[in-house]
């Protein structure tokens, strides 16, 4: 029996899931993540890895891997050079074609540059399957401080970052699978419409995903800070809200110009008057919901006002 056949055998009644990766250039990681999907204690159907334009050594490491595996499938594509947002949801949808034959119940992006504990996908389905309303969910991020690997001060339970996600098959399709942004925020947008459309979003303190690429991706703090506060206004965020998240920006470092650079990131295109990236019922709904969190904010309790707090930076974890 191939190795494919006899998953499906184990897997049925538990819940079967496929993956996509997009790697450019990740010759410094994906061996990290193949051996971490390998050592799963529950595998996917099938994992699509998408080289995206790679010129180093990666093809040559996922080949190798993918000789030994059936389940891992290998999909080459060229571009313009460069790493950027939009490329990697391309590759995406592209690596999302080979995976047209195959039945799954949900559907799931791995990052190159993680690593996951073996019972990561496994736990990821239980709860899954303990809660039928949930549509989107994945782990906490958790980045090298230098000694160890500490969760990001963002990381919050309602936001679900791309790093290494599940999606169930039917709010995939929903929400019309993942969008190709100019600054990026697919897992912001994705996790939106998951939202709008009725299904619950949930991020897993318990599980954690080991991101080893600094979350910047190489750009500097000012100018990631700047694409941020574009990457907002391209969604439509409410001003009071931004003003908000900048407000929480103060104390990084360089103090007070990140704050600033990304408020500046935010006004910029409105004196440009740059159009939206996201459909308007989708801005709207974004909209009401911070709104809504600004509420909770100025007439809740201690409580209520320190789980808000915490929420002003949830919309992109990664």
């Amino acid at each position: 029996m191939s190795t494919s056949l006899s998953l499906q055998a184990e897997q049925q009644p538990f819940g079967t899931y496929v993956l996509m990766t997009a790697a450019h250039n990740e010759e410094d990681f994906i061996e990290g993540i193949i051996r971490s999907v390998l050592a799963q204690t529950l595998l996917p159907q099938r994992w699509v890895i998408v080289s995206d334009n790679s010129t180093d050594r990666t093809d040559e490491i996922i080949a190798s891997y993918a000789r030994q595996h059936d389940f891992i499938r290998v999909l080459h594509i060229t571009r313009a050079p460069g790493r950027n947002f939009g490329s990697k949801v391309i590759a995406l949808q592209q690596g999302h074609k080979l995976l047209e034959d195959v039945e799954y119940d949900f559907i799931g992006n791995v990052d190159a540059d993680v690593s996951l504990e073996p019972y990561y996908f496994a736990e990821l389905i239980r709860h899954f399957r303990r809660h039928p309303d949930l549509g989107l969910a994945g782990g906490f991020l958790y980045e090298n401080s230098g000694r160890e690997y500490r969760s990001l001060r963002t990381n919050d339970i309602h936001n679900v970052g791309h790093a290494a996600q599940l999606v169930r098959r039917e709010c995939y399709e929903a929400i019309g699978r993942y969008a190709v942004l100019k600054y990026g925020g697919e897992d912001w947008y994705a996790q939106t419409c998951a939202r709008m459309k009725g299904w619950r979003v949930e991020a897993l303190p318990k599980l954690k995903i080991f991101h080893h690429r600094p979350i910047t991706g190489g750009s500097s703090p000012l100018r990631n800070a700047f694409r941020q506060g574009r990457q907002d206004y391209s969604f439509g965020s409410a001003p009071v809200f931004e003003m908000m998240k900048c407000l929480r920006r103060i104390p990084e470092k360089p103090y007070f110009a990140s704050a600033l650079a990304r408020l500046a990131g935010f006004v910029w295109p409105h004196i440009c008057k740059e159009s939206r990236a996201v459909p308007d019922d989708v801005a709207s709904f974004l909209r009401r919901e911070q709104q809504h969190r600004v509420s909770q904010l100025l007439h809740g309790g201690w409580s209520a006002r320190r789980a808000v707090i915490t929420r002003f930076d949830g919309e992109k974890v990664t």
